[in-house]
């Protein structure tokens, strides 16, 4: 599965992975969101996040959201 990264711009810490380039199943109350980039099939997904999890969640609730930690 192709997974395609989001980065919300009404919440800055915001992110998601989604199954489509649109985005169309991420949550709108926190759109627009901003597609950032693509992992192929083979790719691992950043911070060791576990990919299996990730397209658990897409194939189930259409998206995976996470947050970033601030800085500091």
């Amino acid at each position: 599965m192709r997974l395609f990264m989001f980065t919300s711009q009404a919440k800055d810490d915001l992110h998601a992975f989604a199954g489509d380039e649109s985005g169309s199943k991420l949550p709108a109350k926190y759109g627009p969101w901003g597609l950032t980039g693509t992992l192929s099939s083979r790719e691992a997904p950043p911070h060791k996040f576990s990919r299996r999890t990730i397209e658990h969640a897409i194939s189930t609730e259409g998206f995976q959201l996470w947050r970033m930690k601030p800085k500091g």
